[in-house]
């Protein structure tokens, strides 16, 4: 369990070291052109120093050693010696991505060895220190203080000093911790050698008395321990008013040997601090004499501290993991961003520590006295972090996430049976006062049955004859009732619809109980909702971090000035749509960089700043996240645009009468580029086709908008959360579709006379525009249909519907047949081999347990346009996708599937077939490979490594070729094994081909083609 614990410990650490190497990073980027700032190389040179001294105590010794390298190039450029350029810059954020891949192979258990260092790592030091050279003593005594004439020792007193006697009361709270001598006699070791470090000769001998003394008497561990604390504490007092040089050199032998033998008779130790040392014989001014005396009060505070002496000790791991926090320099992580801002800013500057007797006035010296005890502040600060913080792994929040979607699932159930009971419950209502009525008539019929034959009735056969001679005298015989058989029988009925009215009453009250229960869960639930939903989200700072040094290292190599702008950084977003945005925003950021800011000279010939201008903003509209990202360059050229389309056999009169939207809509095209060559910026085998595939994944779309001249903006728009979504219900053809509100703009009723027929299309007059209207029963002929009203009651809108939905600037009109109403649902995405149709992405599961399908209505709106050749703003796109697809002399050919688990391997490879005019599709193993297969990606030939992660290359071949789907596609093998044996193995899985690397280029070329030519009989 103890090394599970120091595991845990270690991996919190590099999480952390994580965070320090981004504060190294930003820090970093762009020295080489604003030169040193040296109030920003602080927080690199803390962030270096923690990572190299957690680290080292850690283990990480490798990670430790880089991290001092770096540390001491630091401090060179904080005394300012050095020259700093592009190559130094270049150089060091080398050396932070060299800390990074060893904190990653720490993190997997492994480590880097001798060989990787003398490779990756020492030439890098060896150029900065060509460059830098090594900190001299003399920079180590200049980097003690500040320039602003901070006393270090104060601060390292407040800092290093106060997170150490913190570990320490904490271990003392413990009684049994099994460390105790340990613990403290390390401790005396870090404070003697930082007592040295700041020529404290006195502190630096009372650290070594501790140690003496807890070796001497171990039996007396915990009398010295509590002790030693207690001159730690008054020292630091000391230090605090300005009389470091009344320090104590020994622990107090009298007081000690007047201690019991048995530590846990010890009272808790007083701070009686002012009668020890505030005596003002011994203070050489009366200022320092005001200054002890202003202290008192903070001394009474530390006198109020209950050192208590439990019988409970922290675990070892726990320990290293205070101890790293206490002699890391540095802020702690705050979740709160402006928390974490606002402490950075008061550990930067400190609230004006006490000088050794450097303030000389009364009133100065009393300002400078710290407002409250740094013990205080400091323990509060700590424990307030300790308790509101906690890791958690992703996977666990992925399974709370799932849950909550079945909670939802459940909670739609309650609510559809609650309804369904309250109408059986209305309709027992009715029935019984039905009941009510029929018992009331037949009552009547009984007793104008009973008043004409109770005349014939006899009398009373128990009375005799002259008994009833004498009483008949003054009885008429109506006046008494008579009961039939059947009056019994009324009777019983009414009795029991008596008792069947007040179970119905019952039942309404219990429903009402249950009705009310159900509001309450169902806004626990959406509060639940919330916070889950929360746990998930990362501010898109944390993605958009990494710009900055891209932008960096493509200016120094290309030499354009660009300023990142970032609007919106704290803009949360569900960390599943975070991943996937990685790449497109990564490739629209590139985008914009290499084809829209223009190079200086072009930019000031064209009257703009030299300096261009990249913006990425974030923002929330409705349930939705809206991305933009916006440059000030040339703009998109629309006659290139067109001149790339004629080459591709598009219709020349057709592209002369497009409109702008027209043009622009074909840069999403599968293989279409307007970039003149190939750069490490262009040409890498991802175009914007797959940007919007990838979008498409996560339920998002992207637009597009530019002008000449002036710049281009892309707009980026994802959803919310991926996990739960609100729909609205309708029916079309007899089958229930979901539609999620975020892409509804308005619903109507739809009025016969609001629909208008022009040029052969249906079109609806909408205030004052007209708004093409689709039929979705005339695209979708579903084969089984549902009957709705044998479930459900009478939808919301029983009459034909009509759903707006913005494409751009533009409405469309959506016709379905009923309205059902609207629903949070969970989204299901739809496992098997086959793909979801056009414009589905995906289903979700009712109340009832019924699976409706879940409707993405801007890739649904754009397969409809694509599909209909008779609308002339789409008709582009269709005829180009004609000509990819079906003309023997387009450019674009056959889609290929390059797996390979190297990205350079997989771009050469892409660049080699899109240059033959191949389509190219890539996958980082054969699982991924497999999985894209089954998730409906349809190629015509397959290239194929071997030696790869997860699944190897013989491992997909089997998979590929058992699969009665994929028997027949051809499977290239592109591999560096040149034996005979695994060349068999291959042939014998079902490979068509195998090639070794180095290959030629105009085989597998002529290979690829011969195979996909060959008619293939995919299922």
């Amino acid at each position: 369990m103890a090394v599970d614990k120091e595991q845990e410990v270690k991996l919190q650490f590099l999480g952390e070291a994580q965070e320090y190497l981004d504060t190294i990073e930003t820090g970093l980027i762009g020295i080489g052109t604003r030169g040193v700032d040296r109030q920003g190389i602080d927080g690199v040179l803390r962030a270096a120093h923690s990572i190299k001294g957690g680290a080292a105590m850690m283990g990480f010794h490798n990670l430790s050693h880089l991290a001092h390298r770096l540390e001491d190039f630091f401090k060179v450029l904080k005394v300012g010696r050095a020259q700093v350029d592009g190559d130094v810059e270049s150089s060091l954020l080398s050396s932070v991505d060299r800390l990074r891949q060893v904190a990653n192979l720490n993190r997997q258990g492994s480590d880097v060895d001798e060989a990787w260092l003398e490779e990756n790592a020492n030439p890098l030091i060896d150029y900065l220190r060509d460059r830098l050279g090594e900190p001299t003593q003399e920079d180590a005594a200049a980097l003690l203080s500040e320039e602003t004439g901070e006393d270090m020792t104060v601060l390292l007193f407040e800092t290093e000093v106060e997170g150490c006697l913190q570990r320490l009361e904490s271990v003392l709270e413990n009684p049994d911790q099994p460390c105790l001598v340990e613990e403290f006699t390390i401790t005396a070791q870090e404070l003697g050698g930082l007592g040295e470090m700041l020529e404290l000769k006195a502190f630096s001998s009372l650290c070594q008395s501790v140690i003496e003394h807890l070796e001497a008497n171990p039996a007396q561990a915990k009398a010295i321990a509590q002790l030693a604390l207690q001159e730690w504490r008054r020292s630091q007092a000391m230090v605090f008013v300005g009389q470091a040089s009344a320090i104590p050199a020994q622990l107090n032998l009298a007081t000690f040997n007047a201690l019991p033998a048995q530590a846990e008779a010890i009272p808790a130790p007083k701070l009686d601090g002012a009668e020890s040392f505030c005596k003002f014989e011994e203070f050489e001014t009366l200022e320092d004499a005001a200054l002890a005396a202003d202290a008192l009060e903070s001394l009474e505070e530390l006198e109020a501290i209950d050192y208590r002496s439990t019988d409970d000790f922290s675990q070892d791991a726990q320990d290293f993991l205070e101890s790293l926090n206490s002699l890391a320099i540095s802020t702690p992580v705050f979740e709160d961003n402006e928390q974490k801002t606002k402490d950075e800013k008061n550990l930067s500057s400190p609230t004006s520590p006490l000088k050794n007797g450097t303030n000389k006035t009364a009133g100065a010296a009393k300002s400078s006295v710290p407002p409250s005890f740094p013990v205080q502040t400091k323990a509060t600060a700590s424990e307030k972090v300790d308790e509101n913080t906690i890791r958690v792994a992703v996977r666990q929040l992925d399974q709370l996430s799932n849950l909550f979607g079945e909670l939802t699932i459940e909670r739609n159930g309650l609510d559809l049976y609650l309804r369904r009971l309250r109408d059986l419950l209305r309709l027992l209502s009715q029935r019984v006062r039905s009941l009510e009525q029929s018992n009331f008539r037949l009552r009547t019929a009984y007793d104008k049955v009973a008043t004409t034959q109770i005349a014939n009735a006899p009398l009373v056969p128990q009375l005799s004859v002259g008994a009833v001679s004498s009483t008949t005298q003054d009885f008429d015989i109506l006046e008494m009732d008579r009961y039939s058989e059947l009056h019994l029988v009324s009777q019983e009925i009414m009795e029991a619809m008596v008792q069947i009215q007040e179970v119905t009453s019952d039942l309404q009250t219990n429903l009402e109980e249950t009705e009310r229960s159900a509001r309450d869960l169902n806004r626990t639930s959406k509060l639940m909702q919330s916070n889950i939903t929360q746990l998930r989200m990362r501010p898109i700072a944390d993605l958009l971090g990494r710009f900055p040094r891209a932008l960096r290292e493509m200016e120094l190599k290309y030499g354009k000035q660009v300023e990142l702008k970032i609007r919106g950084g704290g803009t949360l977003i569900d960390r599943t749509i975070l991943e996937a945005l990685n790449d497109p925003l990564l490739h629209l950021f590139r985008n914009a960089f290499d084809h829209g800011i223009e190079d200086p000279a072009t930019r000031r010939a064209a009257g703009k700043l030299e300096k261009g201008t990249i913006e990425i903003g974030a923002a929330y509209r409705g349930n939705q996240t809206v991305i933009t990202i916006r440059d000030d360059g040339r703009g998109i050229e629309l006659d290139k645009i067109r001149a790339k389309a004629l080459k591709m056999g598009l219709d020349e009169s057709d592209l002369k009468a497009a409109t702008k939207n027209d043009l622009l809509e074909l840069i999403f095209m599968p293989g279409f580029s307007t970039a003149e060559k190939v750069t490490d910026l262009s040409g890498r085998g991802v175009g914007m086709d797959v940007v919007r595939n990838n979008l498409k994944q996560i339920r998002g779309d992207i637009q597009v908008d530019t002008e000449l001249g002036v710049g281009t903006t892309f707009t980026i728009t994802v959803p919310f959360t991926l996990s739960v979504v609100r729909v609205l219900l309708v029916e079309s053809g007899e089958m229930l579709l979901a539609f999620p509100t975020s892409s509804i703009e308005e619903m109507l009723r739809l009025r016969s006379e609001d629909i208008l027929q022009t040029v052969g299309k249906e079109v609806l007059s909408w205030e004052g525009s007209m708004v093409p209207l689709i039929r979705l029963s005339q695209w979708f002929q579903f084969s089984r249909s549902h009957r709705i009203a044998d479930t459900e009651a009478i939808p919301v809108i029983d009459d034909q519907t009509v759903l707006l939905i913005a494409q751009g600037e533009d409405f469309v009109g959506i016709l379905v047949d009923r309205y059902w109403g609207e629903q949070e649902v969970t989204i299901r995405q739809v496992e098997g081999h086959l793909a979801m149709p056009p414009g589905f992405s995906g289903c979700t599961i009712l109340g009832d347990g019924r699976v409706v399908p879940l409707v993405d209505a801007i890739a649904l709106l754009r397969w409809i346009d694509n599909s209909d050749a008779s609308q002339r703003s789409q008709g582009l796109v269709n005829a180009l996708n004609a000509v990819e697809s079906g003309s023997a002399d387009a450019i674009q050919k056959s889609t290929i599937l390059v797996v390979d688990d190297s990205i350079n391997v997989r771009r050469f490879l892409a660049l080699t077939l899109e240059k033959a005019g191949y389509r190219v599709e890539q996958a980082k193993d054969g699982q991924d490979a497999l999985e894209k297969l089954k998730g409906g990606l349809v190629v015509q030939a397959v290239v194929s490594d071997i030696e790869m992660p997860r699944l190897d290359g013989y491992g997909f071949l089997a998979h590929v070729k058992s699969d009665p789907n994929c028997q027949q596609l051809p499977v290239i093998m592109l591999t560096s094994r040149s034996g005979e044996k695994h060349r068999q193995l291959a042939m014998n899985l079902g490979a068509s081909a195998y090639f070794s690397k180095p290959f030629r280029e105009p085989e597998l070329l002529k290979t690829i083609e011969q195979l996909t030519q060959k008619p293939l009989a995919l299922k």
